[in-house]
């Protein structure tokens, strides 16, 4: 027989009805409710002062963690014993922007201004989201302090999950948005805060660079942005479109790191795609906003003025079509967001540098890229009428046995560092007795495949040491994935790069997870 279903799992959800539900709480979301707020306060007046500037014109009045001006630009070309300095490009300029920490920022705009299922109407168009249920066990049953989840409704509901939202995967898949676009092409960044001494300290530097530790067949870059307090953030982006399953991003990573005290650690994911990824933003009943959408500046390694910006256009589409009723005539489709925002400057900007990542796809490489690049930033400025192609990160991947294993160097504990003692320095946390937040569909597969032909890239290209391939006890002489979802950062490259597709990542409960600070 089977088990009677625990009544509390089935229980009506407490629902409330609103006008806007935004899902994510990063720049984009916060923008958006912010903006919606000021419009409200305002009657709808329309005011039109760029991103934080137009968002909150007083912000220095208002005490914004934005206190180490961008005073240098400097990009180099490394060599594992030289660097070479490149010319400065206008796109590339910092000038007027502000080193920050994200993190930090985006408490202040909180104070101006879960995980979740999407609700659909009967017509399949959006109507809000259901909050999951909370208190439930590894298994999926009732403890103790259980509570059932609620639903929101709304007219409109805009995703602002952040670089490849889960939610925004089904929606994706459900209403059809990349027809017509490029897919979505990722890098991993893994980042260090560390503590340096006064002397070594140049005020408001923003440094990348290109090739090593890298080689010139894959794309990326480091970065070093010099803050105040001493304090250096410090890190570097590997695309995961590198085919070598035998590179190990953190171990590259490790390789890249100078003297002083490191204080703290993270990791996460960032769409390279650009423009011509940027997937159908509107569906009925809702749109994506901010990083969820893809709006980053892929060579500055920039996204949170455009993440805010996309917040403001959507909100204020939101607000005219709710206060002109027209949610009265069936679902609020927005599309004057869609057709605002491909007329801003936020476009412009992506448009104009949309051949750069691409340009590396080339048998030349790095060389190819920086040939191009090169020219075309300095020249052409965008004003082509070509657009490169990209291809999805899991399928780049070759077989291990045409691939040559990477030796890296060991950890000394003073400059680089062993996995898990950078994985303390995130904070991260999960509780042991919840449902797991890392889905693996199959088992059998990630040893079967993943392991037999590609030589197990999860157990390398996971910045937390969350995969591991261990000797299965109940099969001797075989091997099984073992899965640490406590050590989890939520970088979401699991996601993306596993060569099978094989892995969910949804929200764990209760905000568990990396509790960054600096980073």
């Amino acid at each position: 027989t089977n088990q009677a279903v625990d009544p509390r799992l089935v229980a009506d959800r407490v629902e409330e009805e609103t006008d806007v539900v935004i899902i994510g709480a990063g720049p984009a979301g916060l923008s958006a409710a912010i903006r919606l707020k000021q419009l409200a306060n305002r009657e709808g007046k329309e005011i039109r002062p760029r991103a934080l500037n137009e968002l909150i014109p007083d912000w220095k009045d208002r005490n914004a963690p934005l206190n180490q001006p961008a005073l240098k630009d400097s990009l180099r070309l490394l060599t594992e014993k030289s660097s070479y300095p490149l010319p400065h490009l206008s796109q590339m300029s910092n000038k007027g922007n502000y080193i920050i920490s994200l993190n930090n920022f985006v408490k202040w705009l909180g104070k101006q201004a879960e995980d979740a299922d999407v609700l659909y109407n009967d017509d399949g168009s959006v109507c809000g989201i259901a909050t999951n249920d909370m208190g439930l066990d590894k298994n999926f049953k009732p403890k103790d302090n259980f509570e059932r989840g609620m639903k929101f409704k709304a007219k409109v509901t805009l995703f602002a999950e952040g670089c490849h939202g889960s939610l925004t995967k089904t929606l994706i898949r459900k209403f059809n948005l990349r027809e017509c676009r490029q897919p979505q092409t990722y890098g991993i960044g893994i980042k260090e805060v560390w503590e340096i001494a006064p002397e070594k300290r140049i005020p408001g530097l923003v440094f990348h660079s290109l090739g090593y530790p890298l080689d010139f067949k894959t794309y990326g870059g480091g970065f070093m942005y010099h803050m105040e307090d001493n304090i250096v953030q410090i890190g570097l982006v590997v695309a995961l479109d590198y085919k070598n399953p035998y590179l190990n991003p953190y171990k590259e990573f490790q390789k890249f790191l100078e003297g002083g005290k490191c204080i703290a650690y993270g990791a996460r994911a960032l769409n390279e795609g650009g423009y011509q990824s940027i997937p159908k933003l509107i569906f009925p009943g809702g749109a994506l906003i901010g990083c969820t959408a893809g709006f980053m500046n892929v060579p500055k390694i920039k996204g949170t003025h455009t993440a805010m910006k996309s917040g403001m256009l959507a909100a204020e589409a939101a607000y005219d079509a709710i206060t002109s009723n027209k949610s009265e005539s069936g679902p609020i489709t927005l599309t004057a967001y869609e057709n605002s925002i491909e007329d801003s400057w936020v476009y412009k900007e992506l448009y104009k540098i949309r051949n750069i990542r691409p340009s590396f796809n080339s048998p030349l490489g790095l060389w190819g890229c920086l040939l191009y690049s090169g020219f075309d930033m300095m020249f052409l400025k965008g004003r082509i009428p070509w657009t490169f192609k990209h291809h999805s990160d899991y399928a780049s991947l070759k077989p291990a046995k045409e691939c040559k294993p990477i030796e890296y160097p060991k950890s000394d504990g003073m400059i680089s560092f062993d996995l898990l003692e950078s994985v303390s320095r995130s904070g991260t946390n999960h509780a042991e007795n919840q449902p797991v937040h890392l889905r693996v569909r199959d088992m059998n597969i990630p040893v079967e495949r993943n392991l037999k032909i590609f030589g197990g890239p999860e157990s390398r290209f996971c910045p937390a040491g969350v995969y591991e391939f261990v000797d299965d006890e109940t099969n001797p002489g075989e091997k099984r994935l073992q899965i640490n979802s406590q050590n989890c950062v939520h970088c979401k490259t699991c996601d993306i790069k596993d060569v099978s597709q094989n892995i969910d990542w949804v929200t764990p409960e209760g905000g568990d997870g990396p509790k960054y600070t600096l980073t």
